[in-house]
């Protein structure tokens, strides 16, 4: 039985060893770097006889689906799994599954830290003191107090669930969620009212974007959505970078139509030193940027590992119905979950 990791451009090297300890005894675990350049005829040499691909970020297309002559699962260890053609694989008969709940609680927590990190000036006090060695309470003002605020939530998911949570009960603040594969009543459940994007975007203080990427929400937020921004809201982003315009945020923040942004991802999956030089966001007080991290934590980090090679042993042996969740219908009577 032998196992692939895939490893993108920025996990070059990475040996997974974390993941060993779940594989099948006298299973043989391969690592296929893909190369952002050159031919990568190593790479789809090693994908030919595998009974199984672990993925996160390596895109999965026709050219990579037709090199695995052996496959039996493709198990993202992410929740997300865009990075894949899914009609193709299930047209070759290969289950996609992707890890359906395993950093909730950190990628919820973070947004939170996020936009109170913005709304209390915490990176700017810090700033002054550590490295400016000024200590002064008035360097900074007009700070609001959080309790009483409207938080709009874009994508009312299982993470969008647990911010309204935190956000509404624990710090007291109005939930507005805007999301249309829910139902007011699982809205009402997590303490937000369901509303249209419209409205949210006018009533809101802090806009936190929770949707898993399409491709109908590419660069979704952009000029014509923050100029209906009313109330200068702070916008966080704790999902992936491409549903955010950068050069339309920065324009928001020059505008003065946005107030501060937490970002866990940019444009770029994996923006490089050059990248960063020139995006528009970056060496922005009012902006705190994190490399994708928002999921992040032991326990998180030990699930992913354990959660994805589950998902790819019970796809090997064809108990499709004991897997976490699987994309694209294969196994499972053709039903998609998604």
């Amino acid at each position: 039985m032998k196992f692939v990791f895939t490893n993108d451009p920025g996990t070059i090297g990475k040996p997974h060893l974390p993941e060993r300890k779940y594989l099948p005894e006298g299973a043989e675990a391969v690592i296929a770097d893909f190369l952002p350049e050159g031919d990568n005829e190593e790479f789809y040499r090693k994908l030919a006889d595998a009974d199984a691909v672990l993925n996160s970020y390596v895109y999965l297309g026709k050219k990579e689906i037709d090199a695995m002559q052996k496959c039996k699962c493709i198990s993202f260890q992410s929740t997300g799994y865009n990075e894949v053609d899914l009609d193709y694989a299930a047209q070759k008969g290969i289950p996609v599954t992707s890890i359906l709940d395993y950093c909730t609680q950190e990628t919820a927590e973070n947004a939170i830290a996020m936009m109170l990190c913005l709304q209390r000036s915490t990176l700017g006090y810090n700033k002054l003191i550590q490295e400016d060695h000024v200590w002064n309470v008035k360097a900074i003002l007009h700070q609001q107090r959080v309790e009483g605020q409207v938080m709009g939530i874009v994508g009312l998911g299982r993470i969008g669930r647990h911010v309204a949570r935190i956000a509404g009960k624990g710090l007291g603040m109005k939930i507005l969620a805007y999301d249309p594969y829910v139902s007011p009543e699982t809205a009402q459940q997590a303490g937000a009212e369901l509303v249209e994007l419209d409205r949210l975007l006018a009533e809101s203080d802090v806009v936190s974007i929770h949707m898993s990427l399409t491709d109908s929400n590419h660069n979704m937020f952009n000029r014509e959505l923050f100029q209906k921004m009313k109330k200068r809201p702070y916008l966080i982003n704790e999902g992936r970078g491409q549903m955010v315009s950068e050069k339309d945020l920065a324009w928001a923040l020059d505008e003065g139509l946005v107030r501060g942004a937490g970002l866990d991802m940019l444009e770029s999956e994996f923006p490089d030193a050059e990248y960063l030089a020139q995006s528009p966001l970056v060496g922005r007080s009012n902006v705190i940027l994190n490399p994708h991290s928002g999921f992040q934590s032991d326990t998180s980090l030990e699930l992913i590992y354990k959660i994805s090679m589950e998902n790819a042993i019970k796809c090997i042996e064809g108990r499709y119905e004991d897997c976490w969740v699987i994309r694209n219908g294969v196994g499972i009577g053709g039903r998609y979950i998604r």
